[in-house]
Formats: structure tokens, C-alpha cells, sequence
């Protein structure tokens, strides 16, 4: 059973790199002026960004919570710090969906950005791409692949993919949020 729910959390892994890889393009276009994509995107989830943002890191918390408590994975210094990223927005993101107020997600987009940092700094530890620091040298180190789905797919990889998805919704989110219908529902 634990091996088919790291399978099952890779598989929403890939889903979500191609979803992020999607939205890159689209923002990748808007920036050269091609605004028609980035109108589709918001149109299609106008009103919903802050719940796809709360899926996100409610799925992201969950599978961290399922790789410590269930499967017994020790997190790692670099773990830690990305959860302390992650884990308030899995809280903050259902409270401003409840509500509909769009203005927090530009607070809340530090988060997502600080926790993709230490993603990315953790992927090069664990594939030895730079030294292991000091600190990730006691107990469990921080170059550990407690996870290697499809020859790629990491823990630190997830929180990366998690981490970008929820860049991108909340950049939405935050992008809405001066427009005065952006804290409608999408079907008010």
C-alpha cells in the first residue's frame, strides 16, 4: 500500500509539472504580449484560484504528513524548512477561498517562493550537484532519495512542483484581486 500511494503521489506530481509547465508558457506568452492564453486561464478559473491553490498545498501537506507518519520517511532539515513553507498555506488558502478574498494571496505569495528556493537548493544536495551543508550531515542527511519515481520524481521534486503550481494560482489569485468582480464567485 505504500509503495501504490508514492506512485499515486508521483503520478500527481507529473500531473502538476505539466500543469505548471502550461501556465509558464502562458505566462511566458502574456509577457511577449500574447495576452489570449492568460485571458482563457483566468476565465477558466476565475473565482476558483484560491481553491485550486487550497487543493495544491492541502495535497502537498497531506502527502508530507502520509511520507513522515505513514511511510516512515525522516525528514530532513531542508524538509522541514519546506514544510514551514507549505503547511500554513494548506490553512490560509481554504480561509481566503471561504471567504473569497482574493487581496491575501499577495501576502501570501512569499511562502511559495521561499519554499521553491529551498526545493531547488534541496534537489542539488540530493543529487550532489553542490556540498551538503553541515547541518544536513547529522542524523538523516538532506542528500537522502527516500523516493526515485520514473528515475526523477523525488520528495523534494513534488514540493518543487506544489511549490511552482501554487506561485502561479496565487499570482492569479493576486492579479484578480484589483478588479472589483475578482472576489465574486465565478458564477456570481
Amino acid at each position: 500500500m505504500t509503495h501504490d500511494t508514492v506512485v499515486a503521489l508521483a503520478v500527481l506530481g507529473v500531473v502538476g509539472q505539466v500543469l505548471a509547465g502550461l501556465l509558464i508558457l502562458v505566462g511566458l506568452a502574456a509577457a511577449a504580449g500574447v495576452r489570449g492564453p492568460l485571458r482563457a486561464v483566468r476565465s477558466a478559473l476565475w473565482g476558483y484560484e484560491l481553491w485550486a491553490a487550497f487543493v495544491v498545498a492541502a495535497i502537498a501537506t497531506g502527502g508530507s504528513l502520509f511520507f513522515s507518519e505513514i511511510a516512515y520517511f525522516v525528514p530532513c532539515e531542508l524538509c522541514w524548512f519546506q514544510r514551514i513553507c507549505m503547511y500554513p498555506l494548506s490553512i490560509v488558502t481554504l480561509l481566503a477561498a471561504l471567504a473569497g478574498d482574493h487581496r491575501v494571496a499577495r501576502y501570501l505569495l512569499p511562502l511559495p517562493l521561499v519554499g521553491a528556493g529551498v526545493s531547488v537548493y534541496h534537489i542539488l544536495v540530493e543529487n550532489h550537484a553542490i556540498a551538503t551543508p553541515q547541518g544536513c550531515q547529522i542524523g538523516i542527511g538532506c542528500a537522502v532519495k527516500w523516493t526515485n519515481e520514473f528515475g526523477y520524481m523525488t520528495i523534494p521534486t513534488l514540493t518543487l512542483t506544489a511549490f511552482v503550481l501554487l506561485i502561479a494560482l496565487l499570482a492569479l489569485a493576486a492579479a484578480g484581486s484589483n478588479d472589483d468582480t475578482a472576489s465574486l464567485p465565478a458564477d456570481g
